[in-house]
């Protein structure tokens, strides 16, 4: 999966680019399927803000997460995408059950 870390009104550095793509890459031990990520973090006065954008197979999730420290909002982001993640895999597995089961005749 491409991993791609951009910020607004701040200088992203090497240690936190790197904690965003290690939180964003555990995302694909739920869902196998994901071609490419964006984050983006913002900065405002005391406000960081995270944002993710996922594109995967026949789905693209987004999310964003605020708090007063930025590895915190990348934390919270991670969280919130998690739960899409897995939500969206739930949905997508088939829980029925096979053509055979009760209307096999018996022998």
């Amino acid at each position: 999966m491409q991993i791609t870390v951009t910020g607004h009104q701040i200088d992203v550095t090497e240690p936190l680019r790197n904690y965003a793509s290690e939180k964003i890459a555990k995302l694909e031990r739920h869902f196998d399927h994901m071609t490419t990520s964006t984050v983006v973090l913002h900065v405002e006065k005391n406000r960081h803000k995270a944002e993710a954008t996922i594109h995967a197979k026949g789905v693209t999730l987004h999310a964003d997460a605020e708090d007063g420290d930025m590895y915190a909002a990348i934390d919270l982001l991670s969280d919130k995408l998690d739960r899409q993640v897995l939500k969206h895999k739930e949905k997508s597995t088939s829980h029925h059950r096979d053509d055979i089961g009760l209307k096999r005749p018996f022998l």
